[in-house]
Protein backbone atom coordinates (compact mmCIF):
# COMPACT_ATOMS: atom_id res chain seq x y z
CA UNK A 1 0.00 0.00 0.00
CA UNK A 2 1.20 3.50 -0.87
CA UNK A 3 0.37 5.94 2.08
CA UNK A 4 0.89 9.55 2.36
CA UNK A 5 1.30 11.58 5.82
CA UNK A 6 0.68 15.51 5.47
CA UNK A 7 1.92 17.38 8.48
CA UNK A 8 3.60 20.75 10.04
CA UNK A 9 6.40 18.82 11.57
CA UNK A 10 9.08 15.80 10.98
CA UNK A 11 11.84 15.11 13.03
CA UNK A 12 14.86 15.94 10.77
CA UNK A 13 17.68 17.90 11.14
CA UNK A 14 16.16 19.60 7.64
CA UNK A 15 13.41 20.82 9.20
CA UNK A 16 13.59 21.94 12.54
CA UNK A 17 11.82 20.96 15.76
CA UNK A 18 9.47 18.22 16.18
CA UNK A 19 6.79 17.43 18.12
CA UNK A 20 4.55 14.65 19.23
CA UNK A 21 3.13 14.57 15.65
CA UNK A 22 6.19 14.74 14.06
CA UNK A 23 7.56 11.94 16.16
CA UNK A 24 4.29 9.78 16.19
CA UNK A 25 4.25 9.94 12.04
CA UNK A 26 7.74 8.96 12.02
CA UNK A 27 7.27 6.02 14.16
CA UNK A 28 4.51 4.98 12.13
CA UNK A 29 6.23 4.86 8.65
CA UNK A 30 9.03 2.65 9.64
CA UNK A 31 6.43 0.21 10.84
CA UNK A 32 4.46 0.51 7.33
CA UNK A 33 7.82 0.30 5.08
CA UNK A 34 9.13 -2.53 7.45
CA UNK A 35 5.70 -4.33 6.72
CA UNK A 36 6.58 -3.52 2.68
CA UNK A 37 4.20 -0.90 2.45
CA UNK A 38 5.63 2.75 0.73
CA UNK A 39 5.31 6.19 2.29
CA UNK A 40 5.52 9.50 1.51
CA UNK A 41 5.44 13.05 4.16
CA UNK A 42 4.66 15.92 2.80
CA UNK A 43 5.88 18.48 5.32
CA UNK A 44 4.40 22.08 4.64
CA UNK A 45 5.55 25.48 6.15
CA UNK A 46 9.17 24.65 5.43
CA UNK A 47 11.51 27.20 4.01
CA UNK A 48 12.20 25.73 0.26
CA UNK A 49 10.88 22.86 -1.39
CA UNK A 50 12.78 19.83 -1.60
CA UNK A 51 12.30 16.00 -2.00
CA UNK A 52 15.03 13.31 -0.42
CA UNK A 53 14.65 10.25 0.77
CA UNK A 54 15.17 9.17 4.45
CA UNK A 55 14.93 6.31 6.29
CA UNK A 56 13.40 4.61 2.68
CA UNK A 57 10.58 7.46 3.83
CA UNK A 58 10.07 9.74 0.78
CA UNK A 59 10.49 13.32 2.47
CA UNK A 60 8.80 16.36 0.20
CA UNK A 61 9.52 19.58 1.72
CA UNK A 62 6.78 22.31 0.63
CA UNK A 63 7.27 26.31 1.16
CA UNK A 64 4.13 27.99 1.49
CA UNK A 65 2.75 30.54 -0.26
CA UNK A 66 2.80 34.38 1.70
CA UNK A 67 0.17 36.39 0.71
CA UNK A 68 -1.34 38.73 3.31
CA UNK A 69 -4.86 36.83 4.01
CA UNK A 70 -4.19 34.46 1.56
CA UNK A 71 -1.44 32.43 2.54
CA UNK A 72 -3.46 29.22 4.34
CA UNK A 73 -6.00 28.93 1.30
CA UNK A 74 -3.12 29.01 -1.34
CA UNK A 75 -0.97 26.13 0.32
CA UNK A 76 -3.81 23.83 1.11
CA UNK A 77 -4.15 24.45 -2.49
CA UNK A 78 -0.73 23.75 -3.62
CA UNK A 79 -0.36 20.69 -1.14
CA UNK A 80 -4.04 19.37 -2.65
CA UNK A 81 -2.36 20.13 -6.22
CA UNK A 82 1.16 17.76 -5.53
CA UNK A 83 -1.04 15.59 -3.73
CA UNK A 84 -3.64 14.70 -6.52
CA UNK A 85 -0.36 15.23 -8.88
CA UNK A 86 0.89 11.79 -7.12
CA UNK A 87 -2.44 10.20 -6.52
CA UNK A 88 -3.14 10.65 -10.68
CA UNK A 89 0.59 8.73 -10.86
CA UNK A 90 -1.18 5.89 -8.82
CA UNK A 91 1.86 6.66 -6.04
CA UNK A 92 -0.05 6.93 -3.44
CA UNK A 93 -3.65 5.27 -2.35
CA UNK A 94 -4.83 7.03 0.76
CA UNK A 95 -4.06 10.68 2.18
CA UNK A 96 -3.77 10.94 6.59
CA UNK A 97 -4.06 14.10 8.40
CA UNK A 98 -2.90 15.29 11.65
CA UNK A 99 -6.39 16.99 13.29
CA UNK A 100 -4.01 20.14 14.53
CA UNK A 101 -5.76 23.67 13.37
CA UNK A 102 -7.73 21.62 10.38
CA UNK A 103 -5.39 21.76 7.35
CA UNK A 104 -7.61 19.46 5.59
CA UNK A 105 -10.63 21.10 6.03
CA UNK A 106 -9.84 23.25 2.39
CA UNK A 107 -8.12 20.02 0.22
CA UNK A 108 -10.00 17.94 -2.08
CA UNK A 109 -8.38 14.83 -3.04
CA UNK A 110 -9.06 12.17 -5.55
CA UNK A 111 -8.27 9.55 -2.99
CA UNK A 112 -9.68 8.85 0.67
CA UNK A 113 -8.63 11.24 3.40
CA UNK A 114 -8.07 10.11 7.20
CA UNK A 115 -7.45 12.28 9.80
CA UNK A 116 -5.78 10.69 12.92
CA UNK A 117 -6.38 12.63 16.32
CA UNK A 118 -3.50 13.61 18.14
CA UNK A 119 -5.24 16.28 19.98
CA UNK A 120 -6.21 19.38 17.89
CA UNK A 121 -6.04 23.40 18.95
CA UNK A 122 -9.78 22.88 20.35
CA UNK A 123 -8.73 19.89 22.56
CA UNK A 124 -5.97 20.88 23.79
CA UNK A 125 -7.48 24.83 24.72
CA UNK A 126 -10.75 22.57 26.33
CA UNK A 127 -8.17 21.08 28.52
CA UNK A 128 -6.31 24.17 29.54
CA UNK A 129 -10.05 25.49 30.18
CA UNK A 130 -8.50 28.47 27.24
CA UNK A 131 -10.44 30.06 24.65
CA UNK A 132 -9.40 28.55 21.30
CA UNK A 133 -9.26 30.74 18.16
CA UNK A 134 -12.39 30.64 16.51
CA UNK A 135 -10.77 30.07 13.17
CA UNK A 136 -8.87 27.13 14.75
CA UNK A 137 -12.08 25.71 16.04
CA UNK A 138 -14.11 26.16 12.45
CA UNK A 139 -11.22 24.87 10.47
CA UNK A 140 -11.18 21.48 12.85
CA UNK A 141 -14.66 21.19 12.93
CA UNK A 142 -14.82 21.42 8.99
CA UNK A 143 -11.47 19.05 8.64
CA UNK A 144 -13.35 15.79 10.67
CA UNK A 145 -16.52 16.65 9.20
CA UNK A 146 -15.35 16.47 5.49
CA UNK A 147 -12.81 13.29 6.17
CA UNK A 148 -13.60 9.82 4.82
CA UNK A 149 -12.38 8.15 8.00
CA UNK A 150 -10.94 9.06 11.61
CA UNK A 151 -8.31 7.86 14.01
CA UNK A 152 -7.73 8.61 17.46
CA UNK A 153 -4.76 7.96 19.37
CA UNK A 154 -6.89 7.30 22.66
CA UNK A 155 -10.56 6.75 23.15
CA UNK A 156 -10.36 9.66 25.56
CA UNK A 157 -9.56 12.50 22.48
CA UNK A 158 -11.70 10.39 20.60
CA UNK A 159 -14.55 11.20 23.32
CA UNK A 160 -13.74 14.81 23.80
CA UNK A 161 -13.31 15.60 20.16
CA UNK A 162 -16.56 14.79 20.01
CA UNK A 163 -17.85 16.63 23.21
CA UNK A 164 -15.85 19.81 21.89
CA UNK A 165 -16.76 19.84 18.33
CA UNK A 166 -20.81 18.62 18.93
CA UNK A 167 -20.36 15.65 16.95
CA UNK A 168 -21.19 12.00 16.67
CA UNK A 169 -18.19 10.38 14.93
CA UNK A 170 -16.94 6.69 15.02
CA UNK A 171 -13.20 7.04 15.47
CA UNK A 172 -10.85 3.83 14.93
CA UNK A 173 -8.90 3.48 17.80
CA UNK A 174 -5.15 3.25 16.87
CA UNK A 175 -2.49 4.45 20.04
CA UNK A 176 0.62 5.91 19.20
CA UNK A 177 4.04 3.32 18.88
CA UNK A 178 7.60 3.19 19.75
CA UNK A 179 10.42 1.98 17.67
CA UNK A 180 11.40 -0.65 20.80
CA UNK A 181 14.21 -1.70 19.41
CA UNK A 182 15.51 2.00 19.90
CA UNK A 183 14.82 1.92 23.70
CA UNK A 184 16.31 -1.62 24.72
CA UNK A 185 16.79 -1.70 28.89
CA UNK A 186 19.99 -2.06 29.67
CA UNK A 187 21.18 -5.62 31.64
CA UNK A 188 23.07 -3.50 34.17
CA UNK A 189 21.98 -1.52 36.38
CA UNK A 190 22.83 2.55 35.10
CA UNK A 191 20.80 4.64 37.48
CA UNK A 192 21.76 6.85 39.79
CA UNK A 193 19.93 6.01 42.95
CA UNK A 194 17.34 8.44 44.03
CA UNK A 195 16.97 9.82 40.86
CA UNK A 196 13.80 11.04 39.28
CA UNK A 197 13.27 12.10 35.67
CA UNK A 198 10.92 14.52 33.95
CA UNK A 199 11.52 15.13 30.24
CA UNK A 200 9.27 16.56 27.92
CA UNK A 201 8.19 20.92 27.17
CA UNK A 202 8.40 22.64 30.86
CA UNK A 203 4.83 23.99 30.64
CA UNK A 204 2.01 24.31 32.98
CA UNK A 205 -0.35 21.46 31.20
CA UNK A 206 2.47 19.30 31.26
CA UNK A 207 1.78 19.75 35.41
CA UNK A 208 4.93 21.45 35.94
CA UNK A 209 4.07 23.92 38.70
CA UNK A 210 2.47 20.82 40.21
CA UNK A 211 5.83 18.95 40.20
CA UNK A 212 7.35 21.59 41.37
CA UNK A 213 4.89 21.31 44.79
CA UNK A 214 5.44 17.46 44.74
CA UNK A 215 9.11 17.51 44.67
CA UNK A 216 8.59 19.68 47.84
CA UNK A 217 6.76 17.03 49.37
CA UNK A 218 9.19 14.31 48.28
CA UNK A 219 12.22 16.78 49.76
CA UNK A 220 10.61 17.41 52.93
CA UNK A 221 10.75 13.34 53.93
CA UNK A 222 14.24 12.80 51.97
CA UNK A 223 16.31 15.79 50.93
CA UNK A 224 18.67 13.00 49.90
CA UNK A 225 16.79 12.91 46.12
CA UNK A 226 17.31 14.29 43.07
CA UNK A 227 14.91 15.72 40.31
CA UNK A 228 16.24 15.65 36.98
CA UNK A 229 14.16 18.25 34.25
CA UNK A 230 15.25 17.71 30.50
CA UNK A 231 13.32 19.54 27.78
CA UNK A 232 12.63 23.23 26.59
CA UNK A 233 11.16 25.72 28.31
CA UNK A 234 8.10 27.66 27.48
CA UNK A 235 5.86 30.66 28.41
CA UNK A 236 3.07 30.87 30.71
CA UNK A 237 -0.04 31.71 29.03
CA UNK A 238 -1.43 32.38 32.57
CA UNK A 239 0.60 34.52 34.27
CA UNK A 240 2.14 36.29 31.05
CA UNK A 241 5.72 34.62 31.86
CA UNK A 242 8.34 34.05 29.42
CA UNK A 243 9.56 31.51 31.35
CA UNK A 244 7.65 28.19 33.44
CA UNK A 245 11.13 27.17 35.10
CA UNK A 246 11.72 30.53 35.90
CA UNK A 247 7.85 30.23 37.71
CA UNK A 248 9.10 26.96 39.16
CA UNK A 249 12.16 28.17 40.60
CA UNK A 250 9.50 30.53 42.59
CA UNK A 251 7.69 27.39 43.93
CA UNK A 252 10.32 24.89 44.97
CA UNK A 253 11.73 25.59 48.92
CA UNK A 254 15.32 26.24 49.15
CA UNK A 255 16.33 22.91 50.34
CA UNK A 256 14.45 21.06 47.41
CA UNK A 257 15.56 23.41 44.55
CA UNK A 258 18.94 22.49 45.46
CA UNK A 259 18.72 19.24 44.53
CA UNK A 260 16.63 19.99 41.07
CA UNK A 261 18.93 19.86 37.86
CA UNK A 262 17.27 21.22 34.95
CA UNK A 263 20.06 20.47 32.01
CA UNK A 264 17.74 21.99 28.99
CA UNK A 265 16.88 20.23 25.94
CA UNK A 266 19.12 17.63 24.83
CA UNK A 267 19.10 16.09 21.50
CA UNK A 268 16.33 13.70 21.00
CA UNK A 269 19.02 10.48 20.50
CA UNK A 270 20.05 11.01 23.97
CA UNK A 271 16.87 11.05 25.92
CA UNK A 272 17.59 6.94 25.82
CA UNK A 273 20.53 7.53 28.41
CA UNK A 274 18.90 10.02 30.58
CA UNK A 275 15.85 7.50 30.86
CA UNK A 276 17.97 4.35 31.36
CA UNK A 277 20.10 6.88 34.23
CA UNK A 278 17.16 7.29 36.13
CA UNK A 279 15.33 5.75 38.97
CA UNK A 280 12.03 6.26 37.88
CA UNK A 281 9.96 8.86 36.02
CA UNK A 282 7.73 11.16 36.42
CA UNK A 283 4.72 12.58 33.94
CA UNK A 284 1.76 14.65 36.15
CA UNK A 285 0.49 15.74 32.80
CA UNK A 286 -3.13 17.69 32.35
CA UNK A 287 -3.26 17.79 28.90
CA UNK A 288 -2.09 14.68 26.32
CA UNK A 289 -3.67 12.75 24.06
CA UNK A 290 -1.49 9.82 23.71
CA UNK A 291 1.87 10.83 25.32
CA UNK A 292 4.64 8.74 23.25
CA UNK A 293 7.29 9.73 25.81
CA UNK A 294 5.11 7.44 28.96
CA UNK A 295 5.61 4.79 26.37
CA UNK A 296 9.36 5.46 26.09
CA UNK A 297 9.67 5.27 29.26
CA UNK A 298 7.67 2.34 30.22
CA UNK A 299 9.90 0.47 27.01
CA UNK A 300 13.33 0.73 28.75
CA UNK A 301 11.59 -1.09 32.21
CA UNK A 302 11.01 2.57 34.03
CA UNK A 303 8.32 2.44 37.07
CA UNK A 304 6.05 5.41 36.08
CA UNK A 305 4.15 7.76 38.09
CA UNK A 306 1.62 9.66 36.42
CA UNK A 307 -1.04 11.56 35.72
CA UNK A 308 -4.22 9.55 36.53
CA UNK A 309 -6.46 12.03 33.81
CA UNK A 310 -8.24 10.48 31.12
CA UNK A 311 -6.30 8.79 28.66
CA UNK A 312 -3.29 7.59 31.37
CA UNK A 313 -5.37 4.63 31.97
CA UNK A 314 -5.12 3.63 28.37
CA UNK A 315 -1.14 3.21 28.63
CA UNK A 316 -0.77 2.49 32.37
CA UNK A 317 -2.73 -0.18 34.49
CA UNK A 318 -2.74 1.41 37.97
CA UNK A 319 -0.21 -0.50 40.45
CA UNK A 320 0.48 -3.06 37.93
CA UNK A 321 3.12 -0.87 35.20
CA UNK A 322 3.23 2.51 36.98
CA UNK A 323 1.06 4.42 39.13
CA UNK A 324 -1.75 6.87 38.47
CA UNK A 325 -2.16 9.94 41.17
CA UNK A 326 -3.84 13.27 40.39
CA UNK A 327 -1.59 16.13 40.24
CA UNK A 328 -2.92 18.10 42.46
CA UNK A 329 -2.52 15.79 45.20
CA UNK A 330 0.66 16.68 45.92
CA UNK A 331 1.40 14.31 48.91
CA UNK A 332 -0.38 11.50 47.57
CA UNK A 333 1.84 11.71 44.06
CA UNK A 334 4.73 11.96 46.60
CA UNK A 335 4.08 9.26 48.70
CA UNK A 336 4.05 6.90 44.91
CA UNK A 337 7.50 8.32 43.89
CA UNK A 338 8.84 7.58 47.73
CA UNK A 339 7.30 4.29 47.84
CA UNK A 340 8.84 3.04 44.11
CA UNK A 341 12.29 5.07 45.40
CA UNK A 342 12.46 2.59 48.49
CA UNK A 343 10.46 -0.56 46.86
CA UNK A 344 12.94 -1.87 44.61
CA UNK A 345 11.23 -4.84 43.89
CA UNK A 346 7.84 -3.17 43.19
CA UNK A 347 9.55 -0.76 41.21
CA UNK A 348 11.69 -3.58 39.02
CA UNK A 349 7.85 -5.63 38.35
CA UNK A 350 6.51 -2.49 37.14
CA UNK A 351 9.17 -1.76 34.95
CA UNK A 352 9.09 -5.67 33.48
CA UNK A 353 5.16 -5.31 33.14
CA UNK A 354 5.68 -1.95 31.70
CA UNK A 355 8.17 -3.19 28.76
CA UNK A 356 5.89 -6.71 28.10
CA UNK A 357 3.09 -3.80 27.40
CA UNK A 358 4.73 -2.06 25.30
CA UNK A 359 6.24 -4.95 23.13
CA UNK A 360 2.97 -5.97 22.98
CA UNK A 361 0.58 -2.93 22.63
CA UNK A 362 2.65 0.10 21.33
CA UNK A 363 5.48 -1.01 19.30
CA UNK A 364 5.39 -0.38 15.67
CA UNK A 365 4.96 -3.49 13.95
CA UNK A 366 1.73 -3.48 15.68
CA UNK A 367 0.57 -0.04 15.10
CA UNK A 368 1.40 -0.77 11.33
CA UNK A 369 -0.57 -3.75 10.83
CA UNK A 370 -3.51 -2.33 12.74
CA UNK A 371 -3.07 1.03 11.02
CA UNK A 372 -2.91 -0.62 7.33
CA UNK A 373 -5.65 -2.87 8.00
CA UNK A 374 -7.92 0.12 8.60
CA UNK A 375 -6.77 1.54 5.37
CA UNK A 376 -7.85 -1.19 3.46
CA UNK A 377 -10.91 -1.17 5.09
CA UNK A 378 -11.28 2.39 4.08
CA UNK A 379 -9.97 1.65 0.09
CA UNK A 380 -12.92 -0.57 -0.08
CA UNK A 381 -15.75 1.45 1.42
CA UNK A 382 -14.61 4.07 -1.20
CA UNK A 383 -14.56 2.09 -4.06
Amino acid sequence: MKIAFVTPEFPHEKMGSSGGIGTSILNLAKGLIANGNTVHVFVYGQKIDEEFEFNSIKIHRIKNIKIKGLSWLLTQKKVQSILNSYIKKNEIDIVEFPDWTGFSSSINLNCPIVIRLNGSDSYFCHLDKRNVKKVNFLREKKALIKADALISVSQYTADITNEIFKLNKNFKIIPNSIDTSKFIPSNEDDSNQNTILYFGTLIRKKGLLELANIFNEVNKIDNQIKLILIGKDASDIASGSSSTWEIMKGIFTSSALENVDYKGSVQYDEINKHIQMATLCVFPSFAEALPVSWIEAMALKKAIVASNIGWASEIIDDSKDGFLVNPKDHKLYAEKILKLISDTNMRENFGKNARVKVEKVFSIDTIAIQSVDYYKKVLELKK
